[in-house]
């Protein structure tokens, strides 16, 4: 006999007793707050086989004390506050920074309705209608946290490095939002635990690819991750909106923050994507694989391998520069995305008007949407001469360079060395003679 699943829904939160809600909230506390000690050490871990190395080894079995060890020696340094910092903002800031990351992990399903000690409760601390615009928000408050550690600082690389992340995030949050529209269409709901019972028989990272591959993207430029850790920037701003705190308590608040949003970002993946707490394929053939607190395990290991995935891709990829960022979220990402959505929309007009159900003509109506997102994809691209008229500029650039030193009468003679000129678009660089005394 087929175990009954108890899915969550919105009805049944606003219902648990105090005493619930409260060991509910702890509960969570305490798995960020292990996410981050261990994560620290996971991804050091991770990124030193990947490299051939060992990694943390000392302190501790496999080095698991090492992250104690750091928060330790963080929280007994000297606290240093400059003496040109607006010292309330600059105290408010790593504050500001890490309190909506913890928010914004509350709306997490971590499994279905439980007993937990005696009480039926679901494995969420809340849920909202608008529970993922809850979590938008969040992110987009945070990021008031980066601006103000930057402004308050007084110092030009703090500066720099907190608009840049103030563009970063305005850019792609709005990629974000986006990405999310279609699993909107399809769930019907912005409420995250609903989200999951709609991914009952198909993930929405299969059945919406392209709004999840945009979303992974997003992912890296909303948690500010290499390769898109701009906001930070320590080849050419120093340590970005950081560089004037001091490795103390300060600093540790601020790293814990980005390592709760990365956490927050996987989390969301997993709910939204992937089918959050239900089993995968073929382990939900088994009838009791959904029943109970087995869906905890199944959520935490989409959940690590997501962290993985974003520790590897840290590994991988070099920083990208400034400008390719902002083209990649404005050019690329927000107009793929409207261009989906557009094709998701029609898609799901017609399983309503067929009561879900592709009949008729339903095929055609789909293949033309296809036809006219490719087409006006292709027409942008088209007409995008951007990059076009970078390399003729480039390659005038360097044929004036060219004549301009092959018209230097001495060039190749004392004191000037010989120049080695490299080949450009086929141009062929005459043979310069050596001079004399």
């Amino acid at each position: 006999m087929m175990k009954t699943v108890l899915a969550a829904d919105l009805a049944d939160f606003g219902k648990d007793p105090l005493w619930i809600t409260i060991v509910k909230a702890v509960m969570l506390f305490v798995f960020v707050m292990l996410c981050v000690l261990f994560g620290v050490w996971f991804e050091r871990k991770l990124i030193s086989r990947m490299q051939n190395r060992y990694g943390p080894n000392r302190a501790g079995k496999f080095g698991l004390l090492q992250s104690v060890a750091d928060g330790i020696k963080m929280g007994l340094k000297e606290d240093l506050t400059p003496n040109t910092v607006d010292k309330v903002l600059y105290l408010l800031a790593p504050i500001i920074m890490v309190v909506p990351a913890f928010l914004a992990f509350s709306i997490v399903p971590f499994g279905p309705v439980v007993n937990l000690f005696g009480v039926q409760t679901p494995l969420q601390l809340v849920d909202l209608p608008v529970a993922v615009l809850f979590m938008l928000a969040m992110g987009a408050v945070s990021v008031y946290g980066v601006v103000l550690a930057g402004w308050s600082s007084r110092s030009p690389y703090a500066l720099l490095g907190g608009l840049r992340s103030a563009a970063q995030v305005v850019s792609y949050e709005i990629a974000m939002g986006l990405s999310f529209v279609a699993v909107f269409l399809f769930a019907g709901t912005l409420s995250t635990s609903e989200i999951v019972a709609a991914q009952e028989t198909t993930w929405f990272a299969v059945l919406l690819l392209p709004s999840f591959l945009v979303y992974v993207v997003c992912m890296f430029g909303e948690a500010a991750r290499i390769p898109f850790d701009l906001p930070e920037g320590e080849g050419e701003l120093v340590g970005g909106f950081q560089t004037e705190y001091s490795s103390s308590l300060k600093f540790a608040v601020i790293m814990m923050a980005e390592y709760i949003h990365t956490f927050t970002a996987s989390g969301i993946a997993v709910t939204l994507f992937l089918g959050g707490w239900r089993a995968p394929f073929p382990i939900s053939l088994w009838e009791g694989a959904n029943v109970g607190y087995w869906p905890v395990l199944w959520f935490f290991i989409k959940f690590v391998l997501t962290f993985c995935f974003i520790v590897w891709v840290r590994a991988s990829l070099p920083r990208v520069r400034y400008d390719q960022l902002m083209s990649l979220g404005w050019k690329v990402l927000i107009p793929v995305n409207l261009a989906w959505i557009l094709l998701v929309a029609a898609v799901r007009n017609v399983l309503f008007v067929n009561n879900g159900t592709f009949e008729g003509d339903v095929y055609i109506s789909a293949g033309l949407g296809v036809v006219v997102v490719i087409g006006a994809l292709a027409i942008w691209m088209r007409f995008d001469t951007v990059n076009q008229r970078r390399k003729e500029a480039r390659k005038a650039e360097v044929e004036a360079e060219f004549e301009e030193l092959s018209n230097e009468p001495t060039a190749g003679g004392f004191p000037v060395p010989p120049l080695d000129l490299p080949h450009y678009h086929g141009v062929q660089h005459k043979e310069i003679p050596s001079g004399t005394n």
